[in-house]
């Protein structure tokens, strides 16, 4: 395999490197790659998201309702406007409490202030408190334990009021 040498070749991604990168992700538990090399990128995800690159979906006959079904049941509800959303600011494993046999930090009702911690989260085999940035009590909290979660997911939801 000549071709999989990156000395020899105009590919930065040999077969070599998207193998290792997936096991890598299986390994710690990656939902998603993203590399970029000059003009050349590569793009691993892996879960239960279906994203779709080609247009299949214009190709049917008729209007297809079913696929927006399952995207909007994975999206939270739309929160109320004195509510603030607390989200990932990384992928990772969402954990509510400190060990298995703790309480969790914060529950429904569970007064927050800024500094208050409200999660774990691990990515990378790296654990990290997340804070509330904010005073309030929670109204909803949206993942369950051990819970992969993307950049962004909703994590809690505080009620200001």
């Amino acid at each position: 395999m000549g071709s999989d040498s990156k000395a020899g070749s105009n590919r930065p991604f040999d077969t070599k490197t998207v193998e290792f990168l997936v096991k890598l992700m299986a390994e710690q538990d990656l939902s998603e790659i993203d590399l970029h090399e000059g003009e050349h990128r590569i793009r691993l995800r892996r879960g239960g998201r279906v994203v779709a690159t080609a247009p299949v979906a214009v190709a049917a006959p008729t209007p297809v309702a079913a696929p927006a079904t399952p995207v909007a049941a994975a999206v939270p509800a739309a929160p109320k406007a004195n509510y603030h959303e607390i989200k990932s600011p990384m992928v990772g494993t969402f954990y509510a409490k400190s060990k298995p046999d703790a309480d969790d930090y914060v529950k429904v009702g569970s007064r927050v202030k800024p500094d208050s911690i409200v999660c774990k989260l691990e990515a990378m085999k790296l654990f990290n408190d997340l804070l509330a940035e904010c005073t309030g009590t929670i109204a909803e909290v949206c993942v369950k334990n051990g819970q992969s979660v993307e950049f962004g997911t909703v994590l809690f939801r505080v009620d200001l009021g």
